[in-house]
Formats: structure tokens, C-alpha cells, sequence
């Protein structure tokens, strides 16, 4: 029965959840010197890793969210700590998201482990880490969590743990709930810079057909998937792509410990995207739920040296399971 119990508990008005997960992302500005190296992929494009290095045996792989990058400031923020506990990291820039477009039509999606499982081959052959752990935010837990069910039985050995943060593990239920008119302001800012991709892959890529009109008056991730993920990536429309997609069928599967850290109030999430069932059935997947703490956010008060709860917590389970 893997259910942790939590000790996070912020300070007014962090127990607001739109004020928590607003704040990490326009206030809490961190830096971080990054070694980039470019991965060519197996489909002729390229993969962006900017990795910290401080010559650990140990490497964390940092998946950013939708329309995230290794700028992030949850990634700066957990590349620091990892920095500042002598860990190396990598922050895994899905395709077109490293600040340069990728060279296929096909970009990133929820789902798309396959992009995992070749990065975690390319380090393992090209680096002598003795540890790997994977750390995926949002999105990117999406892809952590599913990765560790689907690939449980043929994943290498140096994979000690992983951990997920605020995580739609299922997708119809949470594109349900962030067309809600609460999450107006996020769905358009997230709309807006996938339009703009969208629009530069149909310059870039002639024969691939997209309706302008309704992409411009796309509205929710309903009319997105179905424009652009479902018939780029080869589902038969945006359902088929959130149920082939959602880490959530993949838990059971899970054989090596895995942490989900996710909150109460996070307004991207629905009901069914917490997996208490799962985790009281798991040996191996642990889950964490905070009362507070927004989408992402886990921010506890003003004072930024109170900051690093999430991040703390997270190299906790990394030392409990690295020796």
C-alpha cells in the first residue's frame, strides 16, 4: 500500500491553487549553465539534451511539460538542487521545444515513449552513469509513468527510480477539465503557442492540410488533438489519442519504485487522475497527495529559502532508492 502521507503545507495565499501554480511559473527565476548536446534520431531528426554536469555516477533525465523546455523554472529549479547535492542531470527537450523547430511534421505528444526509450538507450550507451532516474513534470510525467509501466519488463537495471509531478494520467478526464471556464487563461496561453507551431509546420510541410479557420478558433484540446495530434501521429481522433496516451493503464505494470506526487487542488486534474486504487495495489508505485500545492506549483511561502519542498522530496526518494 504505497499511499504517502504528506508534509507539505504553505503559507497564505499559497493555498490558493491558481496563485501556487502561477507563481512558480512567473516569479521563481533561477539559472542554469547547461552543456548541450544534439541527439540525431533514428527518423532523421534531433533531439536536444542540456545537461548539468558535476560528475556524479548518477544522472536525473528531466521531462518538462506541454509546451515546456530545460528552461522551465521547475527544471532550473530541480537542476539546481541536483547540482548543489553533487547529482548530475539532463533536461530532455521534447522535439520542438529546445528553442529551434524540430525536422519532422510530427513534433511530441503525451504518449510518445518511444522518444524516452531512445534517449535512455542513447545515455546508457554514451555515458557511464551507474544510475538513471527519470523525473517527468506534468506532461512529461505522462510520458515517465507510462515509459515505466510499458517498458517494465525490457527497461535497464540502472534504472533505480522514478517520480511524476502533477500528472494527467488520464486525458480525456483532465482535457475535460482544463476547458472549464476556471482554466480559461491557461488553455489559451497553452493554445497559443502550439498555434504558431502548428502554422509553421503547414508552411513548412505544404501537403499537410490543416483547416486555418478552426485552428485559429480552436478553443480546447478537443479541437487541437483532432487538427493536429490525432492525424499527425496516426489516431483516429483526439479520444483515440488520450486513451492510447494515458499513463493510467500502465500502472500496474510499474516494477521499479515510482513516485506520483500530484495535489488536491490542482485545477488541470480530474477526479480520475488520481490513482489511489492503483497505488494501494502496487508494490512498486508510490503515491503522494498533497491538500495544496496548484498544477506544478508546491511553492510554500514568500521566502524563497522555504521554496524547495517539491524538490527536496524528490531527492529524498532518489536517495532512498541510489545507493
Amino acid at each position: 500500500m504505497p499511499l504517502l502521507k504528506s508534509t507539505f503545507f504553505p503559507t497564505l495565499p499559497f493555498r490558493n491553487s491558481h496563485f501556487n501554480t502561477i507563481y512558480r511559473a512567473l516569479f521563481m527565476k533561477e539559472t542554469v549553465v547547461y552543456t548541450r548536446k544534439r541527439v540525431p534520431t533514428w527518423d532523421h531528426d534531433f533531439i536536444d539534451l542540456d545537461f548539468s554536469f558535476v560528475g556524479s555516477k548518477t544522472l536525473v533525465v528531466l521531462i518538462h511539460g506541454l509546451e515546456g523546455s530545460s528552461q522551465s523554472n521547475y527544471i532550473l529549479a530541480a537542476s539546481n538542487t541536483l547540482h548543489k547535492e553533487g547529482i548530475d542531470s539532463v533536461a530532455f527537450n521534447l522535439r520542438s521545444c529546445s528553442g529551434e523547430d524540430n525536422l519532422l511534421l510530427q513534433t511530441y505528444h503525451s504518449g510518445k515513449t518511444d522518444d524516452v526509450h531512445f534517449i535512455v538507450a542513447h545515455i546508457l550507451k554514451n555515458y557511464s552513469y551507474e544510475n538513471i532516474v527519470l523525473a517527468g513534470y506534468s506532461l512529461g510525467g505522462n510520458l515517465t509513468l507510462k515509459y515505466m509501466g510499458e517498458f517494465a519488463k525490457t527497461q535497464s537495471s540502472k534504472i533505480k527510480c522514478a517520480i511524476a509531478v502533477s500528472v494527467p494520467i488520464d486525458l480525456a478526464s483532465s482535457s475535460e477539465a482544463m476547458s472549464s471556464y476556471k482554466n480559461k487563461i491557461y488553455m489559451e496561453a497553452f493554445l497559443k503557442t502550439l498555434r504558431l507551431k502548428v502554422l509553421e509546420k503547414a508552411h513548412k510541410f505544404p501537403e499537410f492540410k490543416i483547416d486555418k479557420n478552426k485552428l485559429f478558433k480552436a478553443k480546447a484540446f478537443s479541437d487541437f488533438d483532432a487538427l493536429y495530434t490525432a492525424p499527425v501521429f496516426g489516431f483516429s481522433g483526439a479520444e483515440d489519442y488520450w486513451k492510447k496516451a494515458s499513463s493510467k493503464p500502465y500502472l500496474k505494470s510499474i516494477e521499479t519504485p515510482t513516485l506520483l506526487i500530484t495535489s488536491e487542488d490542482d485545477p488541470f486534474l480530474a477526479a480520475a487522475c488520481y490513482p489511489v486504487k492503483e497505488a494501494k495495489a502496487s508494490k512498486n508505485f508510490y503515491l503522494e497527495i498533497t491538500k495544496y500545492g496548484g498544477h506544478v506549483g508546491f511553492i510554500s511561502s514568500f521566502q524563497a529559502h522555504q521554496n524547495s519542498w517539491l524538490e527536496n522530496r524528490m531527492l529524498n526518494f532518489i536517495k532512498q532508492n541510489v545507493s
